[in-house]
């Protein structure tokens, strides 16, 4: 997320004490809310559902989330280190770093640090021995689009540049939006100062069955009215492969079956998430005479008002 934009917090309508479960459960709501399938063509849910996923990506990373609540808004930029951040709030005080919402007062950004001290970061420069000051290179950021099931699973992928290419690890899990640090692949250094870091920005396809929120997975799953009647064992994808799940008797349309640890990889080994079924009746069609007195035998044993409840 760019430097001034919103708090995170309240970007998922959260206060800044709240556990992970309030957390993930403020990011479902809103990702349900303004996911782009669920407003085809609206660029502003578009825009509102990408904040969203930026903010808990930071929140949701008890690391990211540390950075975040001690120096505010300069820990998302490109290259942060903490220790160093330190020693220059040491240096300058209040004036630097903060969480948004605190202190009042003029703050240092790494540009301005840059400008006034180049190289007090350790490896972010230093003045060489009948040199000037050797500096490190600028980072650079790179797009790298995935197949939603190499996003989901990991993989390897060559990143190509303007003089080179590089192999990029890509972790289990990650997301759209989503950034890999590639250490010291960046821009030439100057001065015998080091190269900076590449960050691939990750662009993940759409996947034609598999809907993602966060960590949890989301397929249609069409049902027969016989099996959603009488109950039935069926065949979901997954990312492994198919799994079987059971249909209760009497299942309505549009009923999520859960099947747990079936989602997306936690990063960095964490628990993965779960994936629904979303139950869709197909009803007959086409049918002839003898088809259409068989279902008008069932009628008996239909609900004598269906609609009842929905109000005038």
């Amino acid at each position: 997320m760019a430097r001034g934009s919103r708090d995170l917090y309240a970007v998922l309508g959260v206060p800044r004490e709240a556990d992970d479960g309030v957390i993930r459960k403020a990011y479902r709501s809103l990702a349900r809310r303004h996911h782009p399938d669920v407003n085809p063509g609206d660029r502003e849910a578009e825009e509102r559902f990408k904040e969203i996923s930026e903010a808990y990506a930071v929140l949701s990373d008890p690391e990211k989330r540390r950075d975040y609540d001690e120096f505010g808004e300069v820990s998302l930029e490109a290259g942060f280190d903490r220790e160093a951040a330190r020693r220059m709030r040491e240096t300058f005080g209040a004036r630097f770093g903060g969480a948004p919402g605190g202190a009042g007062g003029e703050r240092f950004q790494f540009g301005d640090i840059d400008d006034l001290l180049a190289g007090f970061f350790g490896g972010r420069g230093g003045r060489a021995p009948g040199q000037g000051f050797a500096l490190r290179g600028p980072d650079v950021e790179a797009e790298l689009e995935l197949d939603f099931l190499e996003a989901a699973r990991g993989t390897e992928k060559r990143l190509r540049l303007a003089h080179d290419s590089v192999t990029v690890r890509i972790p289990p899990g990650v997301d759209e939006g989503g950034r890999i640090r590639i250490p010291g692949k960046g821009g030439e250094g100057s001065g015998g100062g080091p190269p900076g870091d590449l960050y691939a920005r990750i662009r993940v396809r759409p996947h034609p069955v598999f809907r993602r929120e966060g960590r949890d997975l989301f397929v249609t799953v069409p049902v027969t009215v016989s099996e959603a009647t009488l109950g039935a064992r069926v065949e979901v994808p997954t990312l492994e492969g198919r799994a079987s799940v059971t249909v209760p008797p009497g299942t309505d349309g549009g009923a999520r079956l859960r099947l747990r640890g079936k989602g997306i990889p936690g990063p960095r080994g964490g628990a993965p998430g779960d994936l629904y079924a979303l139950i869709q009746i197909c009803v007959p069609r086409d049918l002839d005479d003898e088809g259409r007195a068989a279902l008008k035998t069932l009628e008996r044993f239909e609900p004598a008002d269906p609609r009842k409840g929905l109000g005038s």
